[in-house]
């Protein structure tokens, strides 16, 4: 009885992922014309980017992960001719799914063997199928990561009238530790997250090993020497950001003072309303000051992890910049999800029990933003 009760909480929890994975999936193999191999990829994305969103409720987590499946950046990743080879990009996920069933076996932790398998097939994927620099493994890593810092920081950290505050887990310690080296593994730029997750620790009063924190430490000091390597360079590091907005000067590099250049602040901004439109934006601002005065971890956490690849898109002069900037994009989505949630609790709370729904307006307007998303891919094809 007990199993059977733990195994539709499970599912429960999981379905509403697959559902927005799945119907991403279809979308990215029917209008995107993308092969089954990354489709399937670019979905895992989806999944835990709805699971993040979970706890405002399935129907705004199925909204949130498509909104992220078809802003224009994301969806730009579909298409095109995969170089990966079919048939050893099988063998590596079984290899992988192997290893993580052995795991699971021996520890009996559900969290060790996929993370495992996550771990072995990361490694595989770089040494059999590519280099890296993954786009997938970036954005699958940070989906993840994201999901296990804001389960982290709600248990940790819950309001007055929620459930008395746990420690952190083994799976999120170790899940985000594994995530975080992975990332910046396959990409130095994921050293960005660093100040979200050191605040996460620290914010969750956990007592973690000096061992930990050492090996932390040495991903983050990996991940910003391959940051300086590979977006630094001396000639563009001093150049003028207003001389290179006004020649239109398009580099893969950073120059010092972007930051300073008021019309680098309107392209991000621009960006961001490219997403998701000036709706979305508007949501995005109403999410974080909600989320900043209900639940202040999450908030500051979310604002740091923002700001960072915020402080990037400003100084970075790339063609690339938006798909770069992806994991700001997922902080958004966040923003824009929990403001709905919060906007739904009000409305009903607002009116009597025998109209509670009400409470429906809130995610029917919601559900607009991926529609029109869509509609501007079919419009586009």
């Amino acid at each position: 009885m007990l199993t059977n009760l733990l195994n539709r909480r499970i599912l429960k929890f999981w379905a509403p992922g697959f559902i927005a994975g799945g119907i991403a999936w279809i979308a990215f193999l029917t209008l995107g014309e993308t092969s089954a191999i990354r489709a399937s990829g670019l979905a895992l994305v989806i999944v835990g980017m709805a699971l993040a969103l979970r706890r405002y409720g399935a129907v705004l987590s199925v909204i949130g992960g498509l909104a992220l499946a078809f802003s224009p950046a994301f969806w730009s990743q579909t298409g095109g001719t995969d170089s990966l080879n079919a048939l050893m990009t099988v063998v590596v996920l079984v290899a992988a799914g192997l290893a993580g069933l052995v795991f699971i076996r021996f520890s009996e932790r559900l969290y060790l063997g996929l993370l495992a398998g996550f771990v072995i097939f990361a490694v595989l994927f770089w040494s059999q199928l590519a280099q890296v620099g993954s786009l997938r493994i970036n954005t699958l890593s940070t989906a993840w990561l994201l999901l296990l810092l804001v389960d982290g920081l709600y248990i940790t950290n819950p309001r007055p009238d929620e459930p008395a505050a746990q420690s952190l887990r083994p799976y999120h310690t170790v899940g985000i530790l594994v995530l975080f080296a992975v990332g910046v593994v396959n990409d130095p730029l994921f050293t960005l997250l660093a100040p979200a997750v050191i605040l996460t620790l620290l914010l969750s009063k956990n007592r973690v090993p000096r061992l930990y924190w050492l090996i932390l430490g040495g991903f983050i000091a990996l991940g910003l020497y391959g940051i300086v390597d590979e977006y630094v360079r001396s000639t563009w590091w001093t150049y003028s950001a207003a001389q290179a907005e006004a020649l239109n000067i398009r580099v893969p590099f950073v120059m010092a003072d972007g930051w300073r250049e008021a019309s680098r602040w309107l392209r991000l901004v621009n960006l961001v309303n490219q997403q998701f439109t000036v709706f979305g934006m508007l949501l995005g601002v109403l999410g974080l000051a909600r989320l900043s005065r209900w639940y202040p971890p999450l908030g500051t956490v979310s604002m740091i992890a923002y700001a960072t690849y915020a402080l990037f898109g400003l100084v970075y002069f790339g063609n690339n910049s938006a798909v770069l900037l992806l994991p700001l994009l997922m902080i958004q989505v966040l923003w824009m999800t929990y403001a709905v949630h919060a906007l739904r609790d009000w409305l009903r709370h607002s009116v009597s029990p025998g109209h509670q729904a009400v409470g429906w307006f809130a995610p029917a307007v919601y559900v607009l933003l991926p529609l029109v998303l869509l509609g501007q891919i079919a419009g586009s094809l």
